[in-house]
């Protein structure tokens, strides 16, 4: 991969998926910022499309991901993401891939080679470490496998990654050590994220375990919380900025 800016792990993916949006999502992108600036992780936090400016012009530590993007140029195009159009809004980044919203290897190829043509980064997902390894090769910033079955579930990963993780991780960074490595199924609370950042990964993420929490701050403070902690105990202090 080329030399160029990279996001700093750890990292802590907070997907909005259509849980939450408008007010709601500006309040916790607010919340999810002071988190990041204090604990020293880095947020990735995707919001609806409609929202980007609005989180954007609110927060300056969270990195604002879109949900998606489409590998569409300007011009002709109904309903697709435009690349720049994200980059105007205030994204500095975009999921792609997610097993809620697949794209064919093709269109993938073009969506990380369009994204990198205008300067966001890119996060893909992948279902097994086999995948993820093929993935890589198109040059993504993070690749975030994780098993569909335990998505948006509530079940706890458990040892059950165990087995995934070391394999994604050895998969990927054998292709490029550079690509950050991720997973977030079955991440429930905090004790799940200790457990993932332990088995060796650069980061892993939370939507229903947050978003549908009764407390999605506290929730969320949690989670952020044992990441740090956990990534001082496995890789040294944080030093207090996230990001870039």
């Amino acid at each position: 991969m080329e030399d160029r800016v990279r996001i700093r792990p750890p990292v802590f993916e907070i997907g909005l998926k259509g849980y939450c949006w408008g007010a709601a999502a500006v309040r916790l992108a607010v919340e999810a910022d002071r988190l990041a600036r204090s604990l020293g992780v880095s947020v990735v936090f995707n919001p609806q499309t409609v929202d980007i400016h609005a989180v954007a012009a609110a927060t300056s530590r969270i990195l604002v991901f879109a949900q998606h993007m489409d590998p569409m140029t300007p011009g002709r195009g109904v309903g697709g993401v435009l690349p720049e159009a994200l980059l105007d809004a205030g994204a500095v980044g975009t999921l792609l891939n997610h097993s809620e919203k697949p794209m064919a290897l093709g269109e993938l190829a073009k969506a990380v080679e369009r994204a990198r043509d205008v300067g966001l980064f890119t996060l893909v997902f992948a279902d097994t470490p086999a995948e993820a390894a093929a993935l890589a090769h198109l040059g993504p910033d993070i690749v975030l496998a994780e098993p569909p079955d335990l998505i948006a579930t509530g079940v706890s990963a458990g040892n059950v990654m165990a087995a995934f993780v070391a394999e994604t991780v050895a998969a990927v960074k054998a292709v490029d050590p550079e690509i950050l490595v991720m997973s977030g199924a079955g991440v429930s609370g905090p004790d799940d994220v200790d457990r993932m950042i332990r088995l060796g990964l650069d980061g892993t993420g939370s939507s229903s375990g947050i978003l549908r929490a009764p407390d999605p701050v506290a929730a969320m403070e949690a989670m952020l919380g044992a990441e740090a902690r956990a990534w001082a105990d496995t890789h040294g202090a944080l030093k207090g900025t996230p990001a870039r």
